[in-house]
């Protein structure tokens, strides 16, 4: 009864070592884990971006135009970087729907983060076993391609949080987007919209026709191996997915397809100019761009740019190929 007395002491002594054990490793966890925190916050602190500056004036060169001309150095076969900023106003409204429609369709309605997207892609992840969706919103996509690097860890992740909740509240979306559209890589050594009208079709961004626009918002996500030039099975499908979404949901690009139905049906010419006698095909297709009668009804009439229909029916994204 005694050695029995006895085993049970010295039991509970060695759970009660293991507890004791187990608790002073988390408490030294914890503590690093604080003291790193407090010194990532206090180098975020030294490297905070000047907002103020940034919100007005000429684009910077991003991060990652940066570390092109590093590595091309030592790649002489690479092209050499193409870059060259233009404002927001001559860029074309059907572009930078495209560029919406394909990457973030809910920028307007979010403050940096798309909870809804970030719920869908793990949803869809989870059921194919692997990562196939990102959730990145037009905003982290800027951060990134700005500030940061294209490395994968989660101390950049943190930091691209950050930057992102920091620029959203001293940027405005118009702002944002202008930035986005100008650091963007739309191939090898090619960033932003002018360099990548110019160098795939001859053209200035205010040329780009809607089937052009599909095209280069179809090599964002990504631009070496999907583009224009190399035109993959892959892109030529995102590419008509988003020309289909343009014409359920133009928004105010709508104009942009009454002037110029056939081209939603004719490909982008290859020197870039315009097409002056559209195929009879195109010519017969015109007129179902015009929107049907709508018959009288109770039901309240639906959103111009369809933002409450379902993210699957908007957004290239959420529908992958």
């Amino acid at each position: 009864m005694f050695n029995l007395f006895l085993k049970r002491r010295r039991g509970n002594r060695g759970f009660k070592g293991v507890l004791l054990r187990s608790g002073r490793f988390l408490r030294w966890t914890f503590r690093l884990l604080l003291l790193f925190l407090i010194t990532d916050l206090f180098y975020l602190g030294l490297t905070w971006p000047d907002w103020k500056k940034l919100a007005t004036g000429p684009v910077p060169k991003s991060a990652f135009m940066v570390a092109y001309e590093k590595q091309q150095a030592g790649h002489k076969e690479w092209p050499r970087l193409r870059w060259q900023p233009v404002p927001l106003s001559v860029v074309p409204k059907h572009f930078i729907r495209a560029v919406i429609l394909a990457e973030d369709s809910r920028f307007y309605e979010h403050s940096g983060f798309d909870l809804i997207a970030f719920k869908e892609a793990m949803d869809y992840n989870l059921n194919e076993g692997r990562f196939v969706l990102g959730a990145s919103t037009i905003s982290q996509q800027t951060v990134k391609n700005l500030f940061l690097s294209p490395s994968r860890n989660p101390l950049r992740k943190w930091h691209e949080l950050i930057l992102t909740w920091g620029m959203e509240r001293n940027l405005t979306k118009r702002r944002i987007l202008e930035l986005y559209l100008n650091v963007a890589q739309f191939g090898q050594g090619i960033y932003g919209v002018r360099a990548a009208a110019q160098s795939y079709w001859g053209l200035a961004p205010d040329q780009l026709s809607v089937a052009q626009a599909a095209d280069l918002a179809a090599t964002l996500p990504s631009p070496v191996k999907n583009n224009p030039a190399t035109r993959t099975r892959y892109f030529e499908k995102r590419s008509k997915k988003l020309v289909s979404l343009f014409e359920r949901y133009p928004g105010d690009a709508a104009d942009t397809v009454r002037e110029r139905p056939y081209e939603l049906i004719a490909p982008p010419p290859d020197n870039g100019n315009e097409i002056s006698e559209p195929a009879p095909m195109a010519e017969q297709a015109a007129p179902a761009v015009e929107p049907p009668p709508v018959e009288e009804s109770h039901e309240p009439p639906p959103v111009e740019d369809a933002s409450q229909a379902p993210v699957e029916d908007r957004s290239i994204r959420a529908n992958p190929l």
